[in-house]
């Protein structure tokens, strides 16, 4: 009933938003007299807003079509090169051949799709051969496929790793920084010949006792059983993966927003007057944001629920109590891959802490394999976009990776 429910919202107001998109398009041409009349413009702005109301289910693109590297542009096409049922491993191939690191960017499988690290790829594309792990919107799988956990997150990463062969490094963004820790640990036990030179683990649930926050917080506060029966719902019958058991991506944003509700509306209203005054670049780089940050995806329910229960609830992980498929993840295991932490000073999803704690874990590491960053003056999303990473973070990063060989 609940995805149902949003469905018809949903489809009540699209045609509102094609209507505000009309009038938009109407009250920007340069008609003669009026068209720079407040009125007329503080109209345009109020339908532009309203056209971008609401959320869109469709993956975006990636859109880096060139690279400079060493000063010259090279061209860019995206292949994929292995597909899962829930995910595509995405190459970013560049013309023309040349030596440089192969890394894995494994993307969190949450509410947003992978694009929302368009940023973190376009940072490292021209020092690195760039692998995605593409994550595709479980209400677009069909049921025939069966069901995915946290266990099976484990198997794709392993799966990637040893597609693209020994020593490559990967990096996990966020959430995925668990089930990546868990995969080369399953490796390191196992003698694998392809496990990764390097892991840079980039604000990820490590051990979220080390510094809880509020979403670690709300989680401990409640049951799984409240999970199951509050934000877990089936897709409706139109879409491919109908019945599908999801936590559905509008709840998550919903979440997000109402987590820094006041920063969302201010940066609303502030596109709204730079809309008025003309000022097109400023508007623009909000309009980019919020058209990525409102994509979102649906969730399969066992991935979401069993990374509750182990991650939050029971904190397997740093409890020495992980199991993948009923088998021992033994972190102390990994001793030639190199490990990087980072984290931001003010990050409120994965505060300070809990992901450094990888380095308490992985004892078979030896010192002058692990490194740590603290990026000041960012929170979770200046991690791995914007400014401070791509001048403070990613040079670190950088060197770490061309340390390993």
């Amino acid at each position: 009933m609940l995805y149902d429910t949003y469905q018809v919202h949903s489809d009540v107001l699209a045609p509102i938003r094609l209507m505000a998109e009309f009038f938009r398009g109407v009250l920007t041409q340069p008609w003669p007299i009026i068209e720079d009349a407040p009125l007329v413009r503080s109209a345009a702005a109020a339908m532009e807003l309203l056209s971008n109301a609401g959320m869109s289910h469709d993956r975006p693109e990636f859109g880096i079509r060139k690279v400079l590297v060493a000063g010259e542009e090279v061209g860019l096409t995206e292949e994929v090169v292995a597909s899962h049922p829930f995910c595509r491993l995405l190459h970013f191939r560049k013309e023309g051949t040349r030596e440089e690191p192969t890394i894995l960017v494994v993307a969190p499988l949450s509410g947003h799709f992978p694009t929302l690290l368009r940023g973190t790829v376009a940072t490292l594309l021209p020092d690195h051969n760039v692998y995605i792990t593409d994550w595709l919107n479980a209400r677009n799988v069909p049921l025939l496929y069966g069901r995915f956990g946290l266990d099976d997150f484990v198997d794709v990463v392993i799966r990637f790793i040893r597609l693209l062969g020994p020593s490559i490094h990967v990096m996990a963004v966020c959430q995925p920084s668990v089930p990546v820790l868990a995969a080369v640990s399953l490796l390191a036990a196992g003698d694998d010949p392809c496990q990764p030179a390097s892991m840079v683990l980039m604000g990820g649930p490590i051990d979220p006792r080390a510094n809880p926050t509020e979403v670690n917080n709300f989680a401990k506060a409640h049951s799984l059983d409240w999970f199951d029966r509050t934000v877990i719902t089936t897709v409706p019958g139109r879409y491919p993966g109908a019945f599908r058991r999801v936590y559905p991506g509008f709840l998550q944003l919903a979440g997000f927003l109402s987590m820094n509700l006041d920063r969302h509306v201010s940066a609303h209203w502030s596109m709204f007057h730079n809309l008025v005054k003309g000022d097109g670049e400023s508007a623009a780089a909000t309009r980019a944001f919020y058209k990525e940050y409102t994509s979102v995806m649906d969730l399969p329910a066992d991935f979401y629920l069993q990374t509750i229960k182990r991650v939050f609830h029971d904190h397997d992980l740093p409890q020495g109590r992980f199991r993948v498929h009923g088998n021992p993840v033994e972190p102390q295991a990994i001793e030639q891959t190199a490990l990087m932490t980072v984290e931001g000073e003010r990050d409120d999803i994965c505060a300070v802490g809990q992901t450094v704690a990888a380095h308490a874990l992985c004892t078979g590491v030896p010192k002058a394999k692990k490194t740590h960053h603290l990026q000041l003056k960012v929170g979770h999303y200046g991690v791995f976009h914007g400014r401070r990473w791509q001048a403070e973070t990613y040079p670190k990063v950088k060197a770490f990776i061309r340390a390993q060989g």
